[in-house]
């Protein structure tokens, strides 16, 4: 790891001595990019409206919230932004509503992936001529599950379409069923603007391999928070994060503490907000950050299909592990004329039903929440109500309905 340090270091030096020309080169910007792309960047969620578009309003001022709590850089169209379920068009206006709210304060790495090499490469080729795109974020072909030979020329074919905008390859066999192996990366490290990886096989013998087969300056990234430390001590640069939706500050100080080789710190970060990153994949991401969002009032809780909201037991888990974590606020004492009571009704299923909740629940979310399966169009909340006794009698009065319950949080 120290022969690898002092390369890095040299390359640095190398590259602030440089002589910049008076207008630089596609090359030397290619490098200028590289070498900002270190600490902690953002895997952007998407935030959608109840009725499935994209929540312009909540995307713009997530971003900016990003921005101002410090992040190193963004990352809008990953797969944390269920990119697989957006448009052509909806993608494309992501990005650039992320160029455009961001205005060059940080780097931008812009996801374009597929698993049929044609499409990844028009996507690559899209995106790249975009100002305001620094580098592009490609995925393992997924579903195909590809050789180690095919992965190569899928990613060859990409970086060479792009020119000399810088790629950073994507490694995450949990979702794609393909493996990128050491040995491969190393030789798409050989083509000049494949600059980097996010590495999320949750394999440290397989990153520790990697980090050393790879040339010096190349930019290896954890894919995985919980793992962000151990990269780096073993020569990472950074983490893309899913948690730094929710916690931007604290991922970034983290990170650059880290970098810094002030452990001390770091780990103390770490310590804290462990929990919160393990809760991010109780379920299937990006189900929980979106949903602790929600709870944070960053977002509305909405999904697409073929994802819905998390069930109630783990809801219940993240919302504690939220609140221990200092994101949202402790529910209100337990007197039930303290706190405020909704009506959830439903026909989705046929006959109205009704269920009583407090406010504070995480099925309801202070009459925001959407239960798996329900839509807007065969549900509605009723309230708030001062006390229980106002949302019992509430109830009792409403006419046409079949079933009637409260939530265990009654």
């Amino acid at each position: 790891m120290a022969h690898r340090k002092e390369g890095l270091l040299r390359f640095q030096r190398r590259l602030a001595t440089a002589v910049v020309p008076a207008v630089p080169t596609q090359a030397h910007s290619r490098y200028l990019i590289t070498m900002q792309l270190r600490g902690c960047g953002t895997a952007l969620v998407t935030p959608f409206h109840q009725d499935g578009s994209v929540d312009d309003s909540a995307l713009r001022n997530l971003v900016s919230w990003q921005v101002e709590s410090g992040i190193d850089f963004l990352v809008p169209c990953g797969t944390t932004g269920e990119t697989p379920t957006l448009t052509h068009d909806e993608w494309l206006y992501v990005i650039d509503a992320t160029i455009e709210v961001v205005a060059g304060r940080v780097p931008i790495v812009a996801g374009a992936s597929s698993n049929s090499t044609h499409d990844a490469v028009e996507k690559a080729k899209e995106v790249a001529a975009r100002p305001g795109v620094d580098a592009i974020l490609t995925a393992s072909p997924y579903y195909n599950k590809p050789t180690q030979e095919g992965q190569y020329r899928h990613f060859k074919a990409i970086a060479e379409a792009v020119g000399d905008k810088p790629i950073i390859l994507y490694n995450v066999p949990g979702r794609t069923a393909a493996n990128l192996e050491p040995a491969t990366l190393a030789r798409l490290a050989e083509i000049p603007n494949i600059v980097g990886v996010k590495e999320a096989s949750g394999n440290m013998t397989q990153i520790a391999e990697t980090i050393n087969a790879v040339p010096e300056g190349f930019l290896v990234f954890s894919g995985d928070d919980a793992v962000t430390l151990p990269v780096i001590a073993l020569g990472g640069v950074g983490i893309v994060s899913v948690a730094s939706n929710e916690i931007p500050h604290e991922m970034a100080a983290m990170t650059r503490a880290a970098l810094n080789n002030d452990w001390t710190a770091a780990r103390t970060i770490h310590r804290k907000y462990l929990p919160l990153m393990q809760a991010n994949f109780i379920e299937s991401s990006p189900l929980p950050v979106k949903a602790v969002l929600a709870m944070m009032g960053k977002i509305e809780e909405n999904y697409r299909l073929p994802l819905l909201p998390m069930r109630r037991d783990t809801r219940a888990k993240l919302q504690k592990i939220a609140t221990d974590a200092g994101l949202i606020a402790k529910p209100a004492a337990a007197v039930s004329e303290a706190v405020e009571f909704y009506i959830y009704e439903n026909w989705a299923s046929g006959p109205h039903k009704i269920v009583l909740h407090r406010g504070s629940c995480g099925q309801c979310n202070q009459g925001k929440g959407r239960p798996a399966g329900h839509d807007a169009n065969h549900a509605r909340w009723h309230g708030p109500y001062a006390t229980l006794a106002q949302g019992r009698d509430v109830a009792h009065g409403m006419t046409g309905v079949l079933i009637r319950s409260e939530c265990k949080c009654v």
